[in-house]
Order: C-alpha cells, then sequence, then structure tokens
C-alpha cells in the first residue's frame, strides 16, 4: 500500500504544481501579459519625456527671450509689424 501511496502523492503535487504554474498567482500568461503591459507604459513614458523636454525647451525660450514671444504672435494671433505686408501661401 505505501508502496503505491507515494507515486500517487508526488503525482498529485506534481499536478497541483502544474496548476499554479498555469492558472494561478503569478502564471506564465499573466506574466505575459504584466510584460506587454510594462512595455506600452514604457513607451507612453519615453513620449512624455520627449513631449516634456519640448515644453521645458519652450519654456526656456519664452523666459530668455522676446523672439519666441514673437513667433508664436505671428504663428497664433496673425501679429504683423508696422510697415509690414503680411502674405499667406495656401496649400
Amino acid at each position: 500500500m505505501a508502496n503505491r501511496l507515494i507515486p500517487g502523492l508526488l503525482v498529485a503535487l506534481l499536478l497541483v504544481l502544474h496548476a499554479q504554474l498555469w492558472f494561478g498567482r503569478g502564471s506564465v500568461p499573466q506574466v505575459a501579459q504584466l510584460r506587454r503591459d510594462l512595455a506600452a507604459q514604457q513607451e507612453a513614458n519615453e513620449l512624455a519625456r520627449q513631449r516634456n523636454a519640448q515644453v521645458a525647451s519652450e519654456l526656456r525660450d519664452l523666459q530668455e527671450g522676446l523672439e519666441m514671444v514673437e513667433e508664436l504672435a505671428r504663428q497664433d494671433l496673425g501679429m504683423v509689424k508696422p510697415n509690414e505686408i503680411f502674405v499667406q501661401i495656401a496649400r
């Protein structure tokens, strides 16, 4: 009887461990999904870093001189200096 009990117990233990591997917490599919989520989040973070660097550069330009303010006013508000002719080319 003991000869059958030990292999049966080992097989049952193997099945429990195998079930944990595929269906339990920290399972193979869950880890794969977390890796995909991590890659997507890292990509989003990189895009945010690039945007932050661009905004910081614009802020630095605005703080240092009036050239950037003038450029933005020309682009966004259509500012024209006195004795200047505004020409708009439609594409």
